[in-house]
């Protein structure tokens, strides 16, 4: 096993444990061991005392020796560590995965063990990826990305927001940026929803030396090949449009039927010790994405936030005129450059510009392209949803939960699902008023909801 092999798979068993990952300290000393060097020579390395090397070293061991069921020291560190690796890699099937510890993994029926060698060239399957665009203000978000998958070593990022909020942009952004550092980088588009064994002979294929008649006919056997080939290479995969597999009319993050199974590669792409690291780009996270996250873990949660006054640069891309309305429009539209995109070409087709004329009135215009897209988001919702929704809609000023209650006829348990499922298709607003949490919906959506309210009306 290669000392990086070494270091994941004790950062596992460590938390499994502890509930805690490897600190900085840690690791130095576990890099040092399986170098072979001394403690001494550790200590005078990295400018610490032998005496907290030793105990830092001692402590840690322990924890080992009781996750492994051995006595684990300086001496046998990396052979204990690597029987561990051939236990799991020969531990039997419980239907597709098996169970090490309180880890899921799956077996790997690959003969071939070895890592690739120095010689292999950079592969790339790119072809559905979109063309590079000017991305707005992302410097931040991108350093942040940058840092949990090359430093902090993420197996999973799931890339959340809105249509048009720039989830897309941005993970094409990240990946050229960084893909050099990657033995393979992959870009799948999931926006026909393939079923998983179409997006599985994908991976395996861009990620190994292997043809299609070479592929196993079950399930559990592609995923354990797909395993195998993220633990030998460093892959970083793009998964974007997840939001096609997920259910209409459920609450946030279920599967359609058809889809299911993508849950089983999920949570080994999450569980299981591997060197790459996987991005999915959703309108929301599929549920068992959300259990596995945590800020410390290598799954995490990035809810893409909207864009502040930057996103003037759009308004004057479009030559929108009336520079001190265009945070109020900013605002209106949620800083999501797509629907600012729209709201501008409508300002400057129906107003030549004119944004304080736009305001002038009553009733936010929502042009039809807009529409389209807040309906995509609409049919999505379940029945509850909606209804919390259209409550929400009625009033201008944020809703605490007991009127909630009574004006949408709902039980409690029905209400927490919905506001929470909303929450994390990012439709609604929370505010802390006098230690009571109050809930609006988007301003846009609103208006949304009214518009389409009252042509109801007009068309009974």
């Amino acid at each position: 096993m290669e000392t990086q092999e070494i270091l994941q798979l004790s950062d596992e068993l460590v938390f499994a444990q502890t509930g805690k990952y490897l600190d900085d300290t840690q690791r130095t000393i576990l890099q040092g061991v399986c170098r072979g060097q001394r403690y001494i020579d550790i200590a005078e390395e990295n400018g610490f005392s032998e005496g907290h090397v030793r105990n830092t070293a001692s402590k840690l061991f322990q924890i080992l020796s009781e996750s492994l069921g051995e006595v684990v020291n300086r001496t046998n560190f990396r052979s204990a560590m690597e029987r561990k690796q051939s236990l799991i890699f020969s531990s039997n099937f419980v239907g597709n995965d098996f169970i090490v510890s309180n880890v899921n993994v799956c077996r790997d029926i690959s003969s071939n063990k070895s890592s690739p060698s120095k010689s292999d060239k950079f592969q790339q399957e790119l072809s559905t990826a979109p063309d590079l665009i000017k991305l707005s203000d992302r410097e931040k978000e991108i350093a942040t990305l940058e840092k949990w998958i090359l430093r902090e070593g993420c197996r999973l990022i799931a890339i959340l927001g809105n249509s048009g909020i720039g989830k897309t942009a941005l993970a094409c952004y990240l990946l050229q940026k960084i893909k050099t550092n990657f033995d393979v980088a992959i870009w799948l588009d999931l926006n026909l929803s393939p079923p998983l064994e179409k997006t599985l002979k994908s991976l395996i294929l861009s990620t190994a030396n292997q043809t299609e008649e070479q592929l196993p006919s079950t399930l559990g056997e592609k995923l354990s090949i797909l395993l195998s080939n993220l633990q030998k290479k460093r892959c970083l995969i793009v998964l974007d449009d997840v939001q096609t597999l997920l259910s209409e009319k459920q609450l946030a993050g279920n599967y359609c039927s058809e889809y299911k199974s993508y849950k089983k590669l999920f949570k080994l792409i999450g569980e299981t010790v591997h060197k790459s690291c996987f991005i999915i780009n959703s309108w929301e996270s599929p549920q068992e994405i959300i259990t596995l996250a945590g800020k410390n873990l290598p799954v995490r949660l990035f809810p893409l936030k909207r864009l502040g006054l930057t996103a003037s640069e759009i308004l004057r891309e479009n030559k929108l005129l009336d520079e001190s309305e265009w945070e109020k429009l900013i605002n209106i539209y949620q800083g999501n450059p797509l629907w600012l995109k729209i709201a501008a070409q409508t300002i400057q087709e129906i107003f030549s510009g004119r944004v304080g004329e736009f305001f002038k009135y009553e009733q936010l215009y929502i042009s039809e392209e807009l529409a389209i897209i807040l309906e995509k988001h609409w049919q999505r919702l379940s029945e509850i949803e909606q209804k919390v929704l259209i409550c929400l809609s009625q009033k201008i000023e944020p809703v605490s939960i007991p009127q909630l209650l009574t004006e949408s006829q709902l039980s409690a348990q029905e209400l927490f699902n919905a506001i929470k499922s909303l929450g994390r298709r990012f439709l609604i607003e929370t505010k802390m008023q006098e230690q009571e949490t109050l809930f609006s919906v988007l301003p846009i959506f609103r208006e949304y909801l009214i518009s389409t309210s009252e042509d109801s009306e007009k068309s009974d």
